[in-house]
């Protein structure tokens, strides 16, 4: 066997994540349930179905900003792990564990779960037409959709990616269905909340904190945007197709939820739509007649792609965590043949069923917001600090410095706003990220550890390995061979890599 053939047989993440598939992410992670469920509170915060548009368009602006940046770190720093790998090489290990402590924790369980639970929710609702469905049967169901998503991650990423591509195609479609019958009745002279007298007519003038509060719900509906980032290594040419993605996704997702949300107002008064707890599926009943059921069915199968985007990028996280020693090293391990890492995605899959379990899931929510938001500012902040550490590095893309400036501008009033009106849920969400700080310096820094705690990580290590068939990924010699030169080339990063 020669050299080209052994390389080509490695065991290591596969580049299979075209610019299609890398759009389908990005568009697949941001379109969940938000569109669907966060309609209501934006008009109920703003208090104007001007407003609300407005509100909807902002959070599309500010997410266009934040991907802007996004896309600069992504081709200057080209590690899979997004905020928690470019805060760790910017800002050192300590930060950086911080954000993959609270992301693996709560973040990502915690969204997990409430998407699996929404679609169990919708695809039970026709069964249960008069009351809300059983706890255990929206559980049940929840449960046996993680599953089933992470034994087709484990199976394959090539399937992932085209379940991925086909779950957004669907979203898109039920949404083009949405925006084409609201269309029609503005076409018809349906638009009475969109008359120029009706559109900024309201009761009451909503206060800046008010409307803060109306942004975080257009936000979370847009969440999801950096997605791309946390498999920048599976990407091909991840150069050109990282940024590409980005400029086609975020246009195209602020787009479809403005005429969306206009759709809406075609066929429902504001009393109307602040009454409904299911925004589309009351749209679909007024003008849809008996084809309604497609509005519950399209929102279940638009978390159903929610869920598969969502455990495929956070199991990325879990393995980039892992390779850098900050969790344990079973997770940064793949499968011998598949090529996917297994470990890490059951762990995900086990951390979203421990929530599930849980119950009350609205308080988890508030908190996950809030360190979400807190870890996008400081990642945008790292790349205004990492200009100034490193002025010569090679940046195939750099935005102009009012893009980060104008964000963290925004973010910082965005986030003096929650304080200010919410400060036990924020006081919470800090004091969850500040619990990894022990264990950091306990599971991180502590060397060496008790001989009896390494031998039991090592036997559960070596037990996890014969169960999964996993193996650490080997490196490809292209690649260190032009790290190598890189380093050569930049003293200062081959002190700090020995060090």
């Amino acid at each position: 066997m020669d050299d080209r053939t052994r390389v080509r047989e490695r065991v290591a993440l596969k580049k299979e994540i075209g610019l299609l598939s890398a759009c389908n992410i990005i568009i697949g992670n941001i379109i969940g349930s938000g569109i669907f469920i966060s309609p209501k509170g934006v008009l109920e915060h703003s208090g104007s179905v001007g407003a609300a548009l407005l509100v909807w368009l902002l959070g599309g602006g500010v997410a266009a900003l934040g991907s802007l940046c996004y896309a600069e770190l992504g081709v200057a720093i080209p590690k899979s792990g997004g905020d928690y790998a470019y805060v760790s090489e910017i800002f050192g290990g300590l930060l950086g564990f911080l954000l993959l402590w609270s992301a693996v924790l709560i973040m990502y369980p915690t969204t997990l779960a409430v998407i699996a639970l929404t679609f169990s929710s919708y695809v039970l609702q026709p069964a249960f037409a008069e009351c809300a469905p059983p706890y255990a049967a929206t559980r049940a169901l929840s449960a046996a959709c993680l599953l089933l998503l992470t034994w087709v991650n484990c199976c394959s990423v090539r399937m992932a990616t085209r379940i991925q591509d086909v779950f957004t195609v669907g979203k898109l479609l039920a949404l083009g269905l949405i925006i084409t019958v609201g269309l029609v009745q503005i076409f018809k002279g349906n638009f009475e909340a969109l008359t120029p007298q009706a559109v900024f007519s309201t009761d009451r003038t909503p206060s800046v904190g008010q409307m803060a509060l109306a942004f975080l719900h257009a936000s979370f509906a847009f969440s999801g945007w950096n997605f791309l980032n946390y498999v920048t290594e599976e990407v091909v040419d991840p150069r050109r197709n990282l940024p590409r993605a980005i400029y086609i996704s975020i246009p195209l997702v602020t787009l479809v939820y403005t005429l969306t949300n206009m759709a809406y107002f075609s066929a429902m008064s504001s009393d109307e739509l602040l009454s409904s707890n299911a925004v589309a599926v009351t749209f679909g009943g007024k003008l849809l007649g008996t084809f309604s059921v497609i509005m519950p069915v399209s929102v279940a199968l638009s978390t159903f792609g929610g869920i598969n985007g969502y455990l495929f990028t956070s199991s990325r996280l879990c393995f980039a965590g892992a390779r850098e020693g900050h969790l344990p090293g079973l997770l940064a391990m793949i499968h011998v043949d598949k090529c996917t890492p297994i470990p890490a995605l059951l762990v995900c899959c086990a951390a979203a069923m421990v929530i599930l379990c849980m119950g009350e899931t609205h308080n988890l929510i508030n908190y996950v917001s809030f360190i979400n938001y807190l870890s996008y500012g400081v990642t945008i902040a790292g790349l205004l600090f990492y200009r100034w550490k490193k002025p010569d590095l090679e940046r195939p893309i750099k935005v102009r410095l009012l893009v980060p400036v104008c964000y963290l501008t925004f973010w910082a009033l965005l986030l003096g706003f929650s304080l200010h009106s919410e400060p036990l849920v924020c006081g919470v969400g800090l004091l969850i990220m500040l619990t990894g700080v022990p264990v950091y310096f306990l599971g991180v820094r502590w060397r060496p550890k008790a001989k009896c705690l390494d031998r039991f990580v090592e036997t559960a290590t070596l037990v996890g390995q014969r169960l999964c068939l996993v193996v650490f990924p080997q490196l490809d010699p292209m690649e260190v061979q032009a790290e190598a030169s890189d380093w050569s080339t930049d003293p200062s990063s081959a002190s700090s890599a020995r060090s």
